[in-house]
């Protein structure tokens, strides 16, 4: 089976933290370790210098070895790798290269850096990253850096060639539907995997059967920050869903699992601690050293620690 015969069927693809040292510089066995984790735990692939990995690892000179040691962990694998992708046309197409020379299957492109671009010069943008390395569409929600993106801009964007999926994480309902109808107007379905990236929505996103103009789509699978924790538990759970358990059943997990999110994403202190959230789990789990984040002041909001407590003692059945 190909690599995007697998992307179709429907993945587990944890979006992949950063492991530092007190130093706030890369543990690299750390981070190794954590990637065994998550294959270990059934994930299809992972998503590696992406928003969950800190895009300041641009900025710190860690995008390359990042990406070379989920590359080696994933060697001889079956796993699916895929590479955040940012920043202006000529960056993007540097990092668009080093993904593909590094053995990455596509890239998960970041519109965030194009934020008063035209459609005509984003849609130009996606063209010429799209030669060199398939695209993983990506809608990032403005609250952590993304921009809005109509139905016309997606519509266009089914049309370029080299695509593989989208994942959709506006975490927003009338603009998740801009997506999925533009893929269904497109006839290009086969060939754009769509993957829930609304971790506030997750279940719901998956059981969903979207009918427009009688064609009918429905998401693969999920690329999540919320699937860097509890990732076998979000194997286990995906495959009900494709095994077609109980909805009801399904959507009572589903409604778990949003509020576990909250706390982790830091949803009542709009997002500011989403990836401290993530790694304090990861902490508490013995699967991280430290909560060290590249920005010494980006760390848990108050009270948000007390949160994670409640939700973990909730939930356990979601963290495994």
């Amino acid at each position: 089976m190909s690599w995007r015969d697998s992307l179709h069927q429907g993945l587990v693809i944890p979006a992949h933290p950063l492991c530092l040292t007190a130093q706030r510089t890369l543990d690299e066995q750390t981070q190794r370790a954590l990637t065994r984790y998550y294959f270990d735990s059934g994930a299809g692939g992972i998503a590696v210098g992406v928003h969950t990995t800190q895009f300041e690892i641009r900025e710190r000179g860690l995008l390359r070895p990042v990406l070379e040691l989920a590359a080696l962990e994933a060697r001889g694998s079956s796993a699916i790798l895929i590479a955040g992708v940012c920043g202006p046309t000529s960056q993007a197409l540097r990092e668009a290269a080093q993904a593909r020379d590094l053995g990455y299957h596509a890239g998960l492109l970041s519109l965030s850096a194009l934020r008063d671009a035209s459609i005509d010069e984003l849609i130009d943008h996606v063209r010429a990253v799209a030669e060199i390395i398939p695209v993983f569409g990506f809608y990032l929600q403005p609250a952590v850096g993304g921009r809005i993106l109509p139905h016309e801009f997606w519509k266009r964007f089914c049309e370029i060639e080299n695509l593989c999926g989208i994942k959709v994480a506006p975490f927003h309902r009338y603009q998740t539907l801009d997506v999925v109808r533009a893929v269904a107007e497109s006839g290009r379905e086969n060939d754009i995997a769509l993957y829930t990236g609304n971790d506030d929505n997750i279940v719901a996103d998956l059981l969903t059967p979207f009918t427009f103009g009688g064609t009918t789509v429905r998401f693969a699978g999920g690329l999540l920050g919320q699937w860097a924790v509890g990732t076998k538990s979000a194997v286990q759970l995906l495959r009900r869903i494709h095994e077609g358990t109980n909805p009801s059943l399904l959507l009572a997990l589903g409604a778990q699992l949003t509020d576990l999110n909250s706390a982790l994403f830091d949803v009542s202190n709009g997002f500011r601690g989403c990836i401290a959230g993530i790694h304090e789990v990861l902490v508490r789990q013995q699967r991280m050293a430290g909560r060290w984040c590249l920005n010494p002041s980006e760390d848990l909001s108050p009270g948000q620690a007390q949160e994670i407590d409640r939700v973990l003692a909730a939930y356990p059945h979601l963290l495994e």
